[in-house]
């Protein structure tokens, strides 16, 4: 009897220890099941930065007395790598999880490039350059909600996306960001489509204007490359001081041979009055060629033309008809050191107009500068 209830005692203890060595193997499954659909990945940046036959050090604005706080330094009018010496970029800090239907972007941003990217939110504790949930209806269908970077244009904010550490003027006078609601749709394996409604550009955190602007992209991809012909158009301000703006930006780039690649961005924007008068705007085009010359090192050109007309900006000097123009070249070198890259830069500025100064203060229509990059990625 007493060897009986010994042996039940072990069974049931066997099958308690087994039960609980199966609810935990089944706890851990749907553990590592969560760990795997969830990801953090971000970069942080630096940069030094040296104009040549320019000042370096702060120069008063025109019309400014250049106290303490007026002085500025001198650099192209383009977004980021403008300050002289030793200076900080960014960092990043991407939470992300991608389920089989629903997902989210939580991107983080710190610094003086994450403050430029969010510039409509300067001085308030804004941090985020992306935030958004999407929703995979169908396998063709895709909808996204909240704030997202554009959709336009070659370059992004994240220096780890692109090839060259300084910016485009495209890139700096085209959207950023944008708040909204917007659906992908795949139409074929190679072919794609996206429609969205959204804030007036760059007002992520709310829509002061009551006014909205829609977004348009048609993508074409293969194995080599991909072209995407994208389109914006509607009121960016307050009704009754501006006219609707419209915008259309080809943006495209392919493997010409194995070590060979070749981008390009082209764009046009035009931004109608309100009352009688012309409108104004801008447009460019840039080419991205970039040639691998081993498994660690990568030389790029980026060569820019950039023309706006009508008052549009004063990205550049202007002309009485307030039209002016730059050609932008900038000469860049990657080198990757494990997740480390470094990226040496020359960049010359050409202006239609004076632009920029001499040493002697003097104004001249050039401007030459090296920037050396440093991106960590994890």
């Amino acid at each position: 009897m007493k060897t009986k209830t010994v042996t039940n005692f072990f069974k049931r203890a066997g099958l308690l220890v087994l039960a609980f060595v199966c609810f935990t193997a089944v706890a851990q499954e749907e553990e590592e099941k969560w760990f795997d659909n969830f990801s953090i990945s971000g970069s942080v940046d630096g940069y030094y930065r040296y104009n040549i036959g320019a000042p370096n050090r702060g120069i008063a604005p025109v019309g400014e007395e250049g106290d303490n706080g007026a002085y500025q330094f001198l650099a192209p009018a383009t977004s980021f790598a403008n300050e002289s010496g030793f200076a900080l970029g960014m960092g990043n800090v991407i939470l992300g999880y991608e389920g089989e239907k629903v997902g989210f972007v939580a991107d983080l941003v710190f610094g003086p490039r994450g403050e430029d990217a969010v510039f409509l939110s300067t001085g308030s504790a804004q941090i985020v350059n992306q935030l958004y949930a999407y929703w995979n209806v169908s396998e063709k269908v895709k909808l996204t909600v909240g704030n997202f970077n554009t959709f336009l244009g070659y370059e992004v904010i994240s220096p780890a996306g692109n090839f060259n550490y300084s910016t485009s003027y495209m890139f700096s006078y085209g959207p950023f960001s944008h708040t909204g609601l917007k659906a992908d749709f795949t139409l074929s394996e190679k072919w794609s489509a996206m429609l969205a409604v959204m804030n007036p550009t760059d007002f992520t955190e709310n829509n002061p204007y009551d006014t909205y602007i829609v977004g348009a992209q048609l993508g074409y991809t293969t194995d080599n490359g991909s072209a995407y012909l994208n389109f914006r158009y509607g009121n960016e301000g307050e009704p009754g001081e501006v006219g609707p703006t419209f915008q259309a930006d080809l943006t495209t780039g392919w493997d010409v041979a194995e070590s060979f690649y070749l981008g390009i961005n082209a764009t046009y924007l035009s931004t109608e009055p309100q009352e009688d008068g012309d409108a104004s705007g801008f447009y460019g085009i840039a080419l991205y060629p970039q040639y691998k010359t081993s498994e660690k090192f990568t030389i790029g050109l980026r060569g820019e033309y950039f023309a706006e007309y009508n008052n549009a900006l004063g990205a550049v000097g202007l002309d009485d008809e307030g039209d002016g123009s730059v050609i932008a070249a900038t000469l860049t070198g990657s080198y990757d050191i494990g997740d480390l890259t470094l990226k040496p830069e020359l960049r010359l500025d050409t202006a239609s107009e004076d632009s920029f100064v001499d040493n002697d203060l003097e104004p001249t229509k050039s401007l030459s500068s090296f920037v050396l990059g440093a991106i960590y990625r994890f």
